[in-house]
């Protein structure tokens, strides 16, 4: 298994970026991505979006030590991009816990990914607009 600060470093080098190039394309310092590379510290959710789009990777891969695929669940990441950008750090947590629980859908089942895609797709769908519902009906702001 490969920690994070391993498959930060991994995943620049692969792409032959410099810490300076992944630090502009994350919007943070290169004392950051150094200290990410180090184990010293790691990002917050929003910037863990942009550390994954940057080194095209997946957020599951980065945060998940057990997952080896770098691609794992990366069509996800925009809908956890979307729910931030609209519901803030609630609105991650949430999308998060839509993607872990129904992921039991499929477990021991025999349905295509272009399946277990357009069902994901749905459920992210009927969140964003049961959340808009409540936002218009309950006059919430925006975070």
């Amino acid at each position: 298994m490969k920690s994070f600060s391993d498959k930060i470093r991994d995943a620049r080098a692969s792409l032959g970026l410099s810490q300076a190039d992944v630090a502009q394309a994350a919007e943070v310092s290169v004392r950051s991505v150094a200290a990410y590379e180090n184990g010293e510290k790691k990002p917050r959710q929003g910037t863990m979006l942009k550390l994954a789009k940057a080194l095209q990777v997946s957020v599951t891969f980065l945060t998940d030590d057990s997952c080896e695929d770098p691609l794992a669940d990366i069509d996800k990441d925009g809908y956890i991009a979307e729910a931030r950008e609209h519901y803030g750090a609630s609105g991650v947590r949430d999308m998060q816990q839509l993607m872990r629980e129904n992921a039991a859908f499929f477990a021991g089942g025999s349905i295509s990914q272009e399946e277990k895609d357009m069902l994901f797709e749905s459920l992210a769908q009927a969140y964003f607009a049961c959340k808009n519902a409540a936002k218009e009906k309950f006059g919430r702001k925006e975070p």
